[in-house]
């Protein structure tokens, strides 16, 4: 989701002027009378945030995605050390609690505008299920929508009519109950989804921009937990009985340090840069999700060899460049409509009724004219 921040400040500004307007520079305002009517404004750190998990699932999944057959291959070496320690697990999460926040997110602007605000939801996933399943079959057996969906049916949606501190309390649950068990990818969802929702009903995901302490305070907190866990997780092999464990604990703990240190680094200079990179990324999300299997399907032959022996600097490459045409695609389309192509078709789906796509065009300076 892209960055609509607020423009360059001209003006000497005070400590609480400069901190409202690193505020205003992680929400976007509604463009129109439509979008004022259907949705809260656009929190730009969260497209930031999800761009930015968005790169490193590509990284991950560039050599499975390429091996493409009956079985779906981890990348080799990986996930025990290495590149693994920062990469194999550490963006899945982050996904997986961004599409909690955005479903509670959703169920309070639905709430607002219908009478059956559920509904609503449930189209939504049903949607989502679809477009996995087809990814599966079509493209590639590791697609994560169709899990996403399924959770969401079966998890996510009951417990709407949940109290929050329910949701808090069944999300630390959950998570820990997954971790008890194994810790596999799947079984993290369930947890993550929730705690991502709670977060949203607490209040937390509108306070995100307001102030560097919590995210400071609690980065370090988690950099305290992961630095023992890398290393715990490095001195294991794949086959380690307790290596499962160890992945999913420091993937989680990375992963909060990831968050973390991004919405830190929002409230510094180079916040319009990580806006400029990540947030086009990230506001398109499922169209470059879906299209990034198609587009590493077409590159995988050029390499040669194997998808499992490839070299990180071959994995990179290929990422790199496919997320080179993406951040190149999403930029550009997002000037001239509201949303991805994809996004719009399931936000069109979701609501029953077709959104506007091309954004309004601007007004024209007086005095100006136009002729026929």
């Amino acid at each position: 989701m892209p960055a609509h921040g607020a423009g360059p400040q001209n003006e000497p500004m005070s400590p609480e002027t400069g901190a409202e307007s690193r505020k205003d520079d992680l929400v976007s305002r509604p463009e129109d009378a439509w979008t004022a009517s259907s949705r809260r404004p656009r929190i730009v750190a969260l497209d930031v945030v999800r761009g930015f998990a968005l790169c490193g699932i590509l990284l991950v999944n560039v050599q499975p995605i390429a091996n493409a057959g009956a079985v779906v291959l981890a990348p080799e070496g990986s996930a025990g050390g290495g590149l693994g320690l920062f990469t194999t697990q550490r963006f899945f999460p982050i996904f997986s609690l961004l599409f909690g926040v955005g479903f509670s997110l959703l169920l309070e602007s639905a709430a607002d505008r219908a009478d059956r605000p559920r509904v609503i939801l449930l189209r939504r996933l049903l949607v989502l299920l679809a477009a996995g399943l087809a990814h599966h079959v079509l493209l590639w057996q590791g697609d994560i929508l169709t899990a996403y969906a399924v959770v969401g049916l079966l998890v996510l949606l009951p417990s709407t009519w949940l109290p929050r501190w329910a949701v808090a309390g069944l999300a630390a649950v959950a998570v820990a109950a997954s971790l008890i068990t194994g810790g596999g990818q799947l079984t993290l969802i369930p947890g993550l989804f929730l705690l991502g929702s709670a977060l949203t009903r607490y209040g937390v995901i509108d306070r995100i921009g307001r102030s560097a302490r919590g995210p400071a305070v609690l980065g370090l907190v988690l950099a305290a937990g992961a630095a023992p866990a890398l290393w715990w997780q490095a001195g294991l092999r794949l086959g380690d009985r307790e290596f499962p464990l160890a992945l999913a604990t420091a993937g989680l703990l990375v992963a909060g340090v990831y968050v973390c240190a991004l919405l830190l680094l929002l409230r510094t200079p180079v916040r319009r840069a990580l806006q400029a990179v990540f947030a086009p990324l990230g506001r398109m999300a499922l169209t470059n999700y879906l299209t990034a299997t198609v587009l590493v399907l077409l590159v995988a032959p050029l390499p040669g060899g194997p998808p499992h022996a490839w070299s990180p600097a071959t994995v990179f490459s290929i990422a790199g460049a496919v997320l080179a045409l993406q951040w190149a695609w999403s930029a550009l389309w997002l000037r001239r409509f509201r949303q991805g192509p994809l996004e719009w078709l399931w936000r069109w789906a979701t609501w029953a009724r077709r959104p506007p796509l091309r954004r309004p065009r601007a007004p024209l300076p007086s005095g100006f004219t136009t002729t026929a």
